[in-house]
């Protein structure tokens, strides 16, 4: 059986783009590497921030719905999305985020690693977590210090009415390795969690259930090698019980998607054929792009959209 490969991308639902922008690029330093659009919404973009790339498994990626309510995070709805940083700049993140009035919670440890929550423009739960072993591309135009960058996605957490479930559907769906438990949280990872990438699972019976809008996760995206890899773990998730939908084509990736036995939304996503198909890699997000099938409706879609300053200039406590 060959098991997913770590997390390909997560996707959130955010306010106003501007602010989004600002925040993942002025002061985390993550690289806009696609402009687009929610291919299901065309009005509405869709905005990729990863490594320097837009590697498999650095990928944030939001959709900017402003005039949902504030989202809840529950059954269905993950609780926190974790990047990684380089091992050793925990400080100068604390400093950086306080410098430009970003929430900050208390320093604290989760197995085995050191960890900043904070939160962000529009009410996402987010961590910082220091790693070691962990390689993604530097963005040279970032403002944040290539030794200091982000490294990418480090994992999700989630809480589900019956752990058992999903503990199974990940492991013997999925291919993912149960990692160990720290208090109330269960870690699975894939590969034994050499990638860096993890689910934390929590078991709650009481748990609310969750509402997508502005400041939540929307879905977990999986790495895939490719279509036949995709395939093959499509019908495991069949003979599992779950619907899944057909094969999209993403046009930077093909994507199949479900939801895991606690109701989150889950994504099967192919490493390629990747965010520079289409785009000059020295240029990735600076301007709209568009998949072929969308290209025709270009001038509509562009009345639409907002405009966004890139790259942001930000002053201290923006």
């Amino acid at each position: 059986m060959r098991p997913v490969l770590g997390i390909h991308h997560i996707t959130a639902i955010c306010g106003n783009p501007q602010e989004n922008v600002d925040f993942y690029v002025g002061i985390l330093g993550m690289r806009l590497v696609k402009r687009s659009v929610n291919q299901d919404d065309p009005f509405t973009y869709h905005l990729f921030y990863a490594d320097a790339m837009g590697t498999p498994g650095t990928a944030l990626t939001f959709f900017p719905w402003d005039y949902l309510p504030r989202g809840r995070v529950g059954i269905g709805v993950p609780l926190e999305v974790a990047l990684a940083i380089p091992e050793g700049t925990l400080a100068y993140w604390e400093e950086r985020l306080r410098h430009y009035g970003v929430t900050v919670g208390e320093r604290t440890h989760r197995f085995g690693e050191r960890v900043l929550p904070c939160l962000d423009p529009h009410g996402l739960s987010l961590a910082l977590v220091e790693v070691t072993n962990r390689e993604a591309v530097p963005w040279d135009e970032s403002p944040v210090p290539p030794e200091k960058q982000i490294l990418g996605l480090h994992s999700a957490r989630m809480v589900v009415y019956d752990l058992s479930r999903t503990a199974h559907f990940m492991t013997a769906t999925l291919g993912c390795i149960y990692l160990g438990t720290e208090g109330e949280w269960h870690r699975y990872g894939v590969n034994g969690g050499g990638s860096g990438r993890f689910v934390e699972v929590r078991e709650d019976p009481g748990a609310v259930l969750g509402r997508y809008g502005v400041g939540v996760v929307h879905h977990i995206a999986w790495r895939v090698t490719d279509e036949a890899h995709q395939e093959e773990v499509q019908r495991r998730v069949i003979a599992a019980g779950r619907h899944t939908t057909r094969v999209i084509d993403r046009f930077w990736f093909k994507s199949v998607y479900f939801r895991e036995p606690g109701g989150v939304l889950f994504e099967l996503a192919t490493d390629g054929p990747g965010f520079a198909v289409d785009e000059d890699v020295a240029h990735l997000g600076e301007s709209l792009v568009l998949p072929p099938w969308l290209e025709p409706r270009r001038a509509e879609i562009e009345a639409h959209l907002p405009p966004l300053a890139y790259p942001p200039i930000l002053e201290p406590g923006h």
